[in-house]
C-alpha cells in the first residue's frame, strides 16, 4: 500500500488565509481548547469582573482574583459555598461576554468535527455545539460529586446554585446573570441547610473538577471519552485539521502533545495553534503548521471576513 503524499500549505499568503484554506480542505477538524479561548470570550477572573461579583469577599478576606478566592481557607462551609455558588453561576450558567464560541461554531458549519477541552465552563455547549461532539476532560462546574468520593456518580447543581445565590440576596436574570436589587447588601454565607452533602455517605460535596485523585469520571465522562477516541480512529489518515486554541503548558499531555504526535503520524494532517503570546510548534511538523499569535476572537473574525470575501456568507 503506497504512502499518501504529505499535504502542502499554500505559501505567500497570510497565516489566516492559510488557516482558511486548511479549513476548507479538511475532511475533519479536531478542536483542542484551553483557557485562552474562554479568556478571549471575556471570561476574566480578575479586574472589574472579579470586583463586580466578589468585591465584598475581596474586602473581607483580602484576595484579589477568583482563582485565589477558590483556594481561600474559609472557616465555614457556609462561607465556602457562598463564594463558590457565585463563582459557578457566572462562569458556568452565564453566557460569555463576547461571542467567540459562536464565531467558531459558525466556521465549523458543515464540517465533521470533535472538541476536546480542558475548560470546565461549558461555553461550547452554551454556544450551541453538538453535545455528542464534546469531551470535557477536566470536569464541569455544573456538577457536584462526593468529596471522598464514595461512589462514581455526579449531580447537576444548577437549581442548588441558584437557591444559594438567592439566599445571598441576588436575583437571577434570564441571561443567568446574578444581580443585587438596589440597596441590597449581599450575604457572604449561605444558610446551613443549603450546604450540599453526599446522599450516600454524608460527607460534604465538592465540584466535579480534576485537581487530584478524587476526580469522578462518571458515565457521561467515559462515554464522551469513547466518542472522542472513536472519532480519532475514524478520521486517521484523512485530511485532518488539528486546531488548538488557547492551550498553554499547564496540562500539555491532554491536547498539545497528542496533537503534535497525531499530526506527525498523518502526512495529510495540518496543525494550527491559535494563542495570544504563546503560539508555536515543533520543527518536525513546522511545514504543516500554522501558528497565529493573536487574540483568538479577532483571528476568528478575520477568518469569517475571508469567508465573506469568497461569497461563503453575506458580510
Amino acid at each position: 500500500m503506497f504512502q499518501k503524499r504529505e499535504v502542502r500549505l499554500p505559501r505567500g499568503i497570510s497565516a489566516e488565509e492559510q488557516l482558511r484554506e486548511a479549513l476548507d480542505m479538511a475532511d475533519a477538524v479536531v478542536i483542542g481548547a484551553g483557557a485562552g479561548l474562554s479568556t478571549s470570550a471575556g471570561f476574566l477572573y480578575s479586574g472589574d469582573r472579579f470586583s463586580g461579583y466578589f468585591g465584598d469577599f475581596e474586602k473581607k478576606y483580602g484576595f484579589h482574583d477568583m482563582y485565589t478566592g477558590g483556594f481561600y481557607p474559609y472557616k465555614t462551609l457556609e462561607e465556602y459555598w457562598a463564594y463558590w455558588s457565585r463563582y459557578i453561576q457566572i462562569n458556568r450558567y452565564m453566557q460569555a461576554p463576547k461571542p467567540v464560541y459562536e464565531k467558531l461554531r459558525h466556521l465549523l458549519e458543515g464540517k465533521d468535527y470533535f472538541v476536546i477541552t480542558t475548560n470546565v465552563d461549558h461555553c461550547f455547549q452554551k454556544a450551541g455545539f453538538d453535545r455528542q461532539r464534546l469531551f470535557y476532560t477536566q470536569g464541569d462546574y455544573g456538577l457536584f460529586q462526593c468529596s471522598r468520593p464514595c461512589h462514581k456518580e455526579t449531580y447537576d447543581n444548577e437549581e442548588m446554585i441558584r437557591k444559594m445565590l438567592e439566599a445571598q440576596g441576588y436575583q437571577i436574570l434570564p441571561s443567568g446573570e446574578p444581580r443585587l436589587p438596589e440597596g441590597t447588601l449581599a450575604k457572604t454565607a449561605v444558610p446551613p441547610e443549603m450546604v450540599p452533602y453526599c446522599p450516600k455517605c454524608g460527607r460534604p460535596m465538592t465540584m466535579n473538577l480534576r485537581s487530584d485523585g478524587s476526580f469522578v469520571e462518571d458515565n457521561g465522562w467515559r462515554e464522551a471519552a469513547g466518542r472522542y477516541e472513536a472519532f480519532l480512529r475514524r478520521v486517521h489518515g484523512r485530511k485532518v485539521l488539528f486546531l488548538e486554541m488557547g492551550v498553554g503548558y499547564n496540562t500539555p499531555v491532554i491536547i498539545k502533545y497528542p496533537f503534535w504526535k497525531m499530526t506527525a503520524r498523518n502526512p495529510q494532517a495540518v496543525y494550527a495553534c491559535l494563542n495570544a503570546g504563546d503560539s508555536g510548534c515543533p520543527e518536525k511538523i513546522q511545514n504543516r503548521s500554522i501558528c497565529i499569535d493573536s487574540d483568538i476572537g479577532e483571528t476568528l473574525e478575520r477568518l469569517r471576513s475571508l469567508e465573506s470575501l469568497r461569497g461563503g456568507v453575506s458580510a
